[in-house]
């Protein structure tokens, strides 16, 4: 009987050293792989591309310099083509089958919120969507990690900044019909109500619209000389272009969106004087920063072409995710990262983004934002941080 007892030991304990530990997914002793999902073939493509380039650029310089702990970052890009069906598959695919420990940067808030259960689900993270939604980081969630100031919670600032500065008197708002316009209205009306001002007019266009006659000439009736523009790049050309055909000529201020070198590019000298919301800096190949003059001209001798804001988005998501990777340390679980990046802080970095400070209770990193306008076809800083952004 104690030979059979003695047995009976003997083999389950061979039995359990059969039995396979589960590792931690996307990651081995030599390699963490993480995924994302970008626009490659959409109505956004320059910037899904850009975004991908400037991952690929950050990713590049830590594998070179050894990676993170001994392991190197492989990482993974799908096109999403900017559309939330094709972001569910290529989520799928990424967080099924190729096992990625995190997803990077993911493109377009509608995308995002379409992939966002498949991504909680498998206990995979969701860091830093290139959205500036609520929803990337509220509610607080392990896995969920916002990258870019919220629209409501920056233009409740900044509104109100723009106009006192412009010593504007009658504010009013063009928008988008959908979730996104309506959020950057009431991030304006909760600013301008610190200021005792209220929207005087607004009025709203269908996404997709080409033509803003009626709504422009409804603004200029009303007699608005200042104008909150909820558009994205398009809709903000042509709007303002409208304008000055019209020979209206009010203070425009637009938000992160709007924050783009494709404004003057597709909308030409009449774009000058145009406001936008926005935080890091676009990334000129002259700019007087050296630091961000020696990285531009290394994009552009890697990729042929001059980065744009997002391909300096793609390098500083990466830059912070290693951070993480750096604080959680060798033994790397979704666990231990989440801890790392809960005890985060991140210095301002060469595009000028404010300090970043993550907690237990805070997934995004900076509320904060500040104002840019065109001038002459560039974007110049016209209003800094607020004191405690900074």
């Amino acid at each position: 009987m104690k030979r059979i007892n003695r047995l009976v030991v003997v083999l389950a304990a061979a039995a359990c050293a059969a039995t396979p530990v589960l590792a931690q997914q996307g990651v081995s002793k030599t390699e963490i792989v993480i995924g994302t999902a970008t626009d490659l073939s959409g109505p956004i493509a320059a910037w899904g591309k850009d975004y991908a380039n400037g991952a690929r650029l950050r990713v590049a310089e830590i594998n070179e310099q050894g990676g993170i702990h001994g392991r190197k970052l492989k990482l993974l890009i799908e096109d999403n083509g900017y559309d939330p069906k094709k972001t569910v598959l290529a989520t799928q695919k990424l967080v099924n089958q190729e096992k990625i420990f995190a997803m990077v940067g993911l493109m377009g808030t509608a995308a995002a919120v379409a992939a966002m259960p498949i991504i909680l689900d498998k206990n995979v993270i969701s860091f830093m969507p290139m959205s500036s939604a609520r929803e990337m980081f509220e509610p607080v969630h392990k896995l969920k990690f916002g990258f870019a100031p919220p629209n409501f919670d920056s233009l409740k600032v900044t509104v109100p900044q723009v106009y006192q500065t412009t010593k504007s008197t009658k504010a009013c708002a063009l928008y988008q019909d959908d979730e996104f316009g309506l959020e950057v209205v009431r991030g304006g009306e909760a600013g301008l109500k610190t200021i005792n001002v209220e929207f005087h007019e607004r009025t709203t266009y269908k996404r997709g619209a080409t033509d803003f006659t009626s709504q422009v000439l409804r603004l200029k009736n009303a007699g608005c000389d200042f104008v909150l523009l909820g558009t994205q790049i398009r809709e903000t050309v042509g709007s303002i272009s409208e304008m000055r055909k019209l020979g209206y000529n009010p203070n425009v201020m637009g938000t992160q969106s709007a924050y783009t070198e494709l404004i003057p590019k597709l909308g030409g000298k009449g774009m000058d004087g145009l406001y936008a919301d926005m935080f890091a800096l676009i990334p000129y190949t002259d700019d007087a920063s050296q630091p961000v003059r020696f990285w531009a001209n290394k994009y552009r001798t890697q990729f042929g072409n001059d980065p744009t804001i997002f391909a300096a988005y793609g390098y500083m998501t990466i830059d912070r995710f290693a951070a993480g990777l750096q604080k959680a340390g060798a033994n790397l679980t979704t666990d231990s990262f989440v801890k790392a990046m809960e005890s985060l802080n991140v210095p301002p970095d060469i595009f000028g983004s404010p300090k970043l400070t993550f907690s237990a209770t805070k997934h995004i990193g900076s509320r904060s934002s500040r104002v840019s306008q065109l001038q002459n076809g560039r974007w110049k800083v016209v209003i800094d941080y607020p004191a405690e952004g900074k």
